[in-house]
């Protein structure tokens, strides 16, 4: 993945051209896509997701479980500083958003509730990942 520049100074109109409408709507509107129906949901493939909007490594295979959420759920991410959290007070209710520490992209939410040894839940949304098999 290859991106123009910085992502961090990428214009809206880069950011256009660069990513599809859904994965627009999602890591720079801060969208949501409908559970259930997502590309990683259900994915077992062994690897890397990445970040779709700049190819940051931020969750193993190996972290990712069914919370039966609809969405990519992870308990850990690869690295705390490759994802930024910031609370969200959309929709009515307070939550912990998490953003690409690289280029800023809306990814999902972290919840408390997740299994050990960490106790979280990161909730993803499939269009604002990418996914790079280990190799083999």
């Amino acid at each position: 993945m290859s991106l123009p520049k910085d992502p961090k100074t990428m214009t809206d109109a880069e950011w256009r051209e660069h990513l599809s409408l859904e994965q627009y709507r999602i890591l720079r509107e801060a969208g949501t896509e409908p559970p259930h129906r997502n590309a990683y949901v259900h994915h077992k493939e062994t690897g890397m997701y990445v970040c779709a909007g700049c190819g940051e490594a931020l969750f193993d295979s190996t972290t990712k479980y069914d919370s039966g959420s609809g969405w990519p759920a992870f308990w850990d991410a690869v690295d705390p500083n490759k994802i930024e959290q910031h609370t969200d007070t959309s929709h009515g209710m307070v939550r912990v958003e998490v953003t690409c520490a690289s280029c800023g992209g809306h990814l999902g939410h972290v919840f408390p509730d997740g299994p050990a040894p960490t106790g979280s839940r990161y909730c993803i949304n499939s269009a604002a990942l990418g996914f790079k098999p280990a190799p083999e």
